[in-house]
């Protein structure tokens, strides 16, 4: 019996999905191996990252040919990938990556590495890891610079508002990031593109894929662009300046003869060295809104924030 002959290989899981589906279009059957079954930092080191399609000797001729009639070329002849399922993603954060396995990798979550039986796909907690570091120390050096005369006390303040979970979904949102994410069949039916700890991590792991692919400099420019209008909150003494929203509530509802809020634990997120509290506020029994943070404090504040923009808008 012939061995199977390789005939494509990819670092994406995506694109080589998009290629198996193709062959299988054509009544050609294929595998899909990967010498990545334990790896950890999917990084692409001498080829060992790649994803590999296989399929019998005597249909590789015709395999190749159905591959090849799918490229896209460019004008000056240079083959590109058979789809480029994140073009729209890359325009939105103006960078364009160089190795697009890094962003794909930034997008996959840990319940589609789970499931996919080839290993191929590597979940995004080692990027995550790496990017909140990396957010911390860029964030840090721009308020430095921008904030010369604060005291370090303020100056943590501002940073722990401009980098927490909410800030950091609210920044995933308005990217689209969650229309982008890989995702597991059971995580995708839980509403997993829209739940705040993951497009916050998602964020992170994204800041990573940036700072390896690009190094700090493009980090720079992007955290820049991304974060100027939190950085001018913190300038005008708004939310990056260190609110108390929990004190600002309780006035608020007292002051409406309503009951005091109360905060409950509503449900926890993610491994225990990086869990996320998701904290729901109360007001006579009536839940008001829910917020998501590293700590109890920090998600009860994003709660009562999120309540007093509910408020706000309802005497609108």
């Amino acid at each position: 019996m012939n061995e199977p002959v390789v005939i494509f290989r990819t670092p994406s899981d995506v694109e080589a999905r998009v290629v198996r589906g193709l062959l299988e279009a054509h009544g050609i059957p294929s595998v899909m191996s990967s010498g990545l079954s334990h790896a950890i930092f999917p990084l692409s080191v001498d080829g060992a990252s790649e994803i590999r399609i296989a399929v019998h000797a005597e249909e590789a001729e015709e395999a190749h040919r159905v591959i090849e009639s799918h490229r896209a070329r460019t004008p000056n002849g240079q083959v590109v990938r058979l789809r480029d399922e994140f073009e729209d993603l890359e325009r939105a954060i103006h960078y364009r990556f160089r190795d697009r396995g890094l962003l794909e990798h930034a997008l996959t979550h840990t319940s589609r590495a789970n499931e996919d039986v080839s290993g191929g796909a590597a979940d995004n907690e080692s990027l995550e890891f790496l990017g909140d570091a990396v957010l911390g120390f860029v964030v840090a050096d721009i308020l430095y610079r921008e904030f010369p005369d604060y005291d370090e006390g303020r100056k943590s303040k501002a940073k722990a508002a401009v980098v927490s979970t909410f800030a950091l979904a609210r920044q995933a949102e308005r990217l689209g990031l969650g229309d982008h994410l890989l995702l597991g069949r059971g995580e995708e039916k839980t509403g997993g593109r829209h739940k705040q700890a993951l497009l916050a991590d998602t964020y992170e792991a994204l800041i990573a894929a940036i700072y390896l692919d690009g190094g700090v400099e493009q980090v720079r420019a992007f955290v820049a662009r991304e974060f100027a209008g939190p950085i001018e909150e913190v300038r005008a003494g708004g939310a990056g300046a260190g609110r108390d929203y929990k004190s600002e509530l309780q006035e608020r509802v007292q002051g409406a003869n309503r009951p005091l809020p109360e905060y409950r634990l509503a449900a926890t997120h993610g491994p225990d060295h990086r869990k996320q509290f998701e904290i729901e506020v109360v007001v006579g029994g009536e839940p008001l809104a829910r917020g998501v943070g590293a700590s109890k404090k920090e998600a009860e504040q994003e709660a009562a924030r999120q309540a007093l923009g509910r408020l706000r808008d309802g005497e609108g």
